[in-house]
């Protein structure tokens, strides 16, 4: 599902090393919920906590712990963050 604005994936141990998520920054965020505009292609990795994001035409998507997650440029959504989210990220 590559047309999806939204992909979210499981890694297998070595494609994590392999991308050095570990050296990527960390972002945290108590629960709330936002809209959000991405300007940047962000690939992120699910520390802890749970969130679900609604894009502009309604699809739902539930991101939680270890999710790598890849957030298209131009995307516009509503983030609803449940659990206290923390991921690392890094923008293309």
């Amino acid at each position: 599902m590559t047309s999806e604005k939204i992909q979210i994936k499981k890694l297998s141990k070595e494609k994590f090393e392999n991308l050095k998520i570990k050296d990527w920054p960390i972002w945290e965020k108590e629960a709330s919920e936002f809209p959000w505009e991405y300007d940047e292609t962000e690939k992120c990795y699910i520390i802890e906590g749970e969130a679900e994001i609604t894009t502009e035409d309604g699809k739902k998507f539930k991101i939680k712990k270890d999710d790598f997650v890849i957030f298209q440029k131009g995307l516009k959504c509503n983030w609803k963050i449940i659990k206290d989210i923390k991921k690392y990220y890094s923008f293309e």
